[in-house]
């Protein structure tokens, strides 16, 4: 196979004369002689351009940016410099963005099952608004409402049966969802006249969200005109349409632009009326591919009549998607960027579990030894924020990278935050 395409990484990515890689002006070899590895590694231009694409189509405060795909303060505090607000699905995503600086007033609380405690901190936190999902948290948010907390914006997030093309752990639109009220049962016609008579909650809006790492547009456009059809007999302000972009993970695979997932919402919008509050989810489509893991070759193991075994300094702990959905991934070398992938390996962590596979069978450049690093691209979603200490490894370092410098944002564990809650 060829060198590795360079639309799979992030967009300030540079080859120098002597073949080696640079992210944002900074290369990845000084950067994991610096930091240390696993090192996740963000190019700050790249998420703040695609910030930009969605505020440019839907306006600022009208794009909600997914803070499960990844979230600490330097991100927190970037997307709501760039006009986003921010989904956050529990009391620690919240307190993350609120320690970060970032008001309530641009949070939107999600989540299928938020306990009386987390309903109530948002509440008086002022959040922006909190997207309902069932009617026992309607109960909730009427309860706290009778304790002394004040009104709170509410959306309802509405199940519009439609199917995507994408994991089924992650497909959330259908029937058959723990998320959201379902509309063909009637169940979603009932939570809206709830609300509207309810004294403890402002319907602002209605909401729906079809999955996580949508390619097909038309998808979207599907959903749209369903929650389109249905906002247009309401007489309310808002709509969100959610369902979150997918993005090439394979050198096989084309995913749409911000821009042209855009065109489609858009054109399924057109017809609400004036004055209609239109807001949007882009999900992963912000980080993942601003982002990359670099690792360490730790064994090279060739099993001669079967397959090599790469062994590298993270695995399942730093990125359990392959594990969890069967991802796909690339690697390359950042020592040889121009290098024909021509032999195979299988690259694998240091965890104790036959099943930590990072890539099953990875097309790598010839003779990788160890020692060297590699570059896995397309892990700014999901990887940090999903990264356990199984084994009791650290969770790695994250670093953002822009214009030839690069800054520590999140520090590696040491052996000692392994037992800080032990008593």
């Amino acid at each position: 196979m060829s060198a590795i395409p360079l639309r799979l990484l992030p967009d300030n990515s540079t080859i120098g004369t002597d073949d080696s890689l640079s992210i944002g002006g900074v290369r990845v070899a000084e950067l994991a002689a610096q930091y240390g590895t696993p090192l996740f590694v963000y190019d700050e231009e790249h998420l703040r351009a695609r910030c930009r694409a969605a505020v440019n189509a839907f306006g600022a405060g009208n794009v909600v940016y997914a803070t499960k795909a990844f979230i600490c303060g330097a991100m927190a505090r970037l997307a709501h410099e760039e006009g986003l607000l921010l989904d956050v699905a529990t009391g620690g995503e919240l307190h993350t963005v609120l320690h970060a600086g970032v008001p309530a007033s641009s949070c939107v609380l999600h989540g299928n099952n938020k306990s009386l405690d987390e309903l109530r901190m948002a509440i008086a936190a002022g959040i922006d608004h909190i997207v309902v999902d069932s009617f026992d948290e309607i109960d909730r948010i009427e309860k706290l409402h009778a304790d002394g907390l004040p009104l709170v914006r509410v959306q309802l997030r509405i199940t519009p049966g439609v199917h995507v093309h994408t994991h089924e752990f992650v497909s959330t639109g259908q029937d058959d969802s723990k998320f959201g009220f379902n509309l063909n049962n009637g169940d979603a016609h009932k939570a809206i006249a709830r609300a509207q008579s309810s004294a403890a909650l402002d319907l602002i809006g209605i909401h729906c969200h079809i999955g996580s790492n949508v390619f097909a547009v038309e998808n979207f456009a599907e959903a749209s005109k369903v929650m389109v059809d249905l906002f247009s007999t309401l007489n309310l302000p808002g709509l969100t349409l959610g369902g979150g972009l997918g993005v090439a993970y394979t050198e096989n695979e084309e995913a749409p632009t911000i821009e042209q997932w855009a065109e489609v919402l858009q054109r399924a919008t057109q017809s609400l009326p004036a004055g209609s509050k239109v807001s949007v989810e882009p999900g992963r489509s912000i980080v993942a591919s601003a982002g990359v893991t670099v690792y360490t070759v730790g064994t090279v193991k060739p099993i001669d009549g079967i397959r090599t075994y790469i062994s590298v300094d993270g695995g399942m702990s730093d990125n359990p998607r392959p594990v969890l959905y069967g991802s796909g991934y690339e690697v390359c070398d950042p020592a040889r960027m121009s290098a024909d992938r021509t032999d195979s390996a299988r690259i694998v962590g240091k965890h104790c579990e036959s099943g930590d596979i990072l890539v099953d069978s990875a097309a790598v450049a010839p003779n990788v030894s160890v020692g060297d690093l590699l570059v896995m691209p397309v892990t700014g979603a999901y990887g940090y924020s999903m990264a356990s200490n199984y084994n009791k490894v650290m969770r790695p370092a994250v670093v953002f990278v822009s214009d030839g410098e690069s800054r520590l944002v999140v520090r590696r564990e040491t052996y000692d935050d392994l037992v800080r809650l032990d008593l």
